[in-house]
């Protein structure tokens, strides 16, 4: 683990050497800004993928409805039968998942590397580094106890806590106007039956992007900056492969 995080920092610190002509004292964080937009680059053909998936899912809708006043006296049967249907349609119900799941790694390894005063046994020389006067190693808390909210470490910490409610905010709009012109029928399991719960969960989702302000606040400011960077990725990547998606269920579809 020590060798992998010892490549993954020398992968940083040689991106910010790279970007550190235009950033200066920011380039640190201007690189992370790059790695995350790398990752994004490199999972964005599976997020098109889940995009296409939705949708097919979204125009089985009829066909699922009708299997289900069929087959609802059978769970056995209606869940061949689903089965039958996504293969035929090559629809894959796990599809929408695995963008967030490939992204996970990224934020644990910035987590980690931010948070540890040692990599390979050496000085971390990375926390050393700033976004502006606010040390990329640091949390929210320190920056409260160093000049306090308006403070110069606050005021950084104020302008990504402002980037993540717009962008929720435009999620949240957007979320409310598809569900609002597009009513769906409820999330069913295998067996073509509505999965307990998921009716309310259906109409909390478009609250879930407002708590990204709480991961914000607490994890190292390196690891904010991958958030708040693919929070923003997210909400436009959405915006543009959801355009001309007919109904609202794409709204519940892994994001960030």
């Amino acid at each position: 683990m020590s060798v992998f995080m010892s490549a993954f920092a020398s992968l940083v610190g040689a991106l910010a050497d790279l970007l550190h002509p235009l950033f200066q004292t920011a380039s640190a964080a201007a690189a992370i800004v790059l790695f995350t937009a790398l990752v994004r680059l490199a999972v964005h053909p599976l997020s098109r993928a889940a995009a296409r998936g939705q949708k097919a899912r979204t125009r089985l809708q009829p066909q699922i409805a009708a299997l289900r006043k069929k087959h609802g006296k059978n769970p056995e049967r209606m869940q061949k039968a689903l089965m039958e249907l996504h293969k035929e349609e090559k629809v894959s119900p796990l599809s929408g998942c695995l963008p967030s799941l490939l992204q996970m790694p990224a934020f644990f390894l910035l987590y980690h590397l931010f948070s540890s005063q040692k990599i390979g046994g050496e000085p971390n020389e990375l926390l050393g580094h700033q976004l502006f006067d606010a040390p990329l190693g640091e949390r929210w808390h320190d920056a409260l106890s160093h000049g306090g909210m308006f403070g110069p470490q606050g005021l950084v910490y104020l302008g990504l806590f402002a980037i993540v409610a717009a962008v929720a905010t435009f999620n949240f709009r957007r979320t409310k106007r598809q569900m609002a012109a597009n009513p769906v029928a409820p999330t069913t399991g295998p067996d073509g039956q509505p999965v307990p719960g998921m009716g309310a969960m259906t109409k909390l989702m478009p609250l879930m992007s407002f708590a990204t302000l709480f991961t914000v606040s607490v994890v190292p400011l390196a690891a904010a900056l991958y958030v708040v960077t693919s929070t923003t990725w997210t909400a436009v990547e959405r915006a543009v492969l959801y355009r001309d998606m007919p109904a609202a269920k794409a709204t519940v579809a892994t994001a960030a």
